[in-house]
């Protein structure tokens, strides 16, 4: 089982839907695949569910990851099991809740804790500070093979907390001015995000205890909101797109001048059309774009739109997994 995270500092720019449509295509071609939905906000969660569903789950937080991770927080036990909803046969859904906000301060207080020599102050920053970690294990990965994890647009305490569970992560943007100045300030924060969590690491397991990894692998970016004109970006769009491979590869520690063009950068996984005529009826129907057929209002030209939006994404979760795929075999062969 791999943890994926879906994650850039700057909002607006598809992540949601991204993730969204990345889990359903995994899981149309037969990979496990189990989403956990870690933005306060809860969107991926509406993508999913309609109202009806998602309102009794709410209903003291029965059924949402809040309700999970809340005995660990409160300090009365374990996470608590939590109730995962079955999407398709191969997709499953742990909702997410907007109640994960009133923690934020709780989360940030506990990993400045970790740092403490008290070993009791330690030990409960560190069951803190893995509690998302935990809720994938008290769900036994749904039995996934590939764990999709979506988070809010900051870097604040959850989703750092989110990062510590993820083998990998993808970076959604936009072209233009604040989406690359996001991904410019997450550079440094995984960063220090990583060091920290290392000595805190390797002191928990000096004491027995099980962590993640925290390896929070950058595995490229998708291009999203991707304006053509005759398959070329469209000229506002281009001056932004040509400095993303160098910013992207000052998040990763290297140099700049290293940096490809857009077209042949190595670190790009896709570019994603808007296909905004399709995402109204997706949303209506509960339903992913490439799934949207006649009876969704898909007709005539939207139903070309539909199948090109499939091969988009089955070529992007080709590329993902095969990246990963690589990834993995290069941390094996260095052990």
């Amino acid at each position: 089982m791999k943890v994926l995270a879906f994650f850039n500092n700057k909002g607006g720019v598809g992540k949601t839907t991204l993730a969204y449509h990345f889990a359903n295509m995994l899981s149309l071609r037969g990979v496990k695949t189990l989403v956990l939905d870690l933005d306060p906000q809860a969107n991926l969660t509406s993508m999913f569910l309609s109202e009806e569903r998602i309102e009794p789950l709410l209903e003291e937080h029965d059924g949402t990851v809040y309700r999970g991770i809340i005995p660990v927080i409160s300090g009365q036990g374990p996470v608590e099991s939590p109730k995962i909803v079955k999407i398709s046969p191969f997709l499953s859904l742990i909702p997410g809740d907007l109640s994960l906000s009133e923690i934020e301060d709780t989360l940030s207080i506990e990993w400045a804790r970790g740092a403490d020599s008290n070993p009791m102050t330690f030990q409960r920053s560190i069951s803190v500070t893995t509690v998302f970690w935990q809720i994938i294990q008290a769900a036994g990965g749904a039995d996934a093979e590939i764990v999709i994890v979506d988070v809010g647009p900051n870097l604040g305490a959850i989703n750092r907390l989110a990062l510590l569970c993820s083998d990998f992560v993808i970076v959604p943007l936009a072209p233009d001015l604040f989406s690359l100045r996001g991904l410019r300030n997450m550079g440094p924060k995984l960063k220090e995000w990583q060091e920290e969590w290392t000595l805190r690491r390797n002191k928990a397991i000096k004491i027995g205890l099980s962590v993640p990894s925290g390896t929070m692998k950058p595995l490229g970016y998708v291009l999203s909101r991707f304006s053509v004109r005759a398959d070329r970006p469209a000229k506002a769009f281009a001056r932004w797109s040509a400095r993303i491979p160098a910013e992207f590869r000052r998040l990763l520690g290297g140099p700049q001048e290293e940096a490809s063009s857009l077209d042949s950068d190595i670190f790009k996984l896709a570019t994603m059309k808007d296909y905004r005529s399709l995402m109204p009826m997706a949303m209506e129907a509960h339903k992913p774009m490439f799934s949207l057929t006649p009876a969704d209002g898909a007709i005539g030209g939207h139903q070309k739109a539909v199948e090109g939006c499939y091969e988009d994404y089955e070529q992007l979760v080709e590329r993902v997994v095969a990246r990963m795929a690589e990834a993995q075999e290069s941390v094996t062969d260095a052990a």
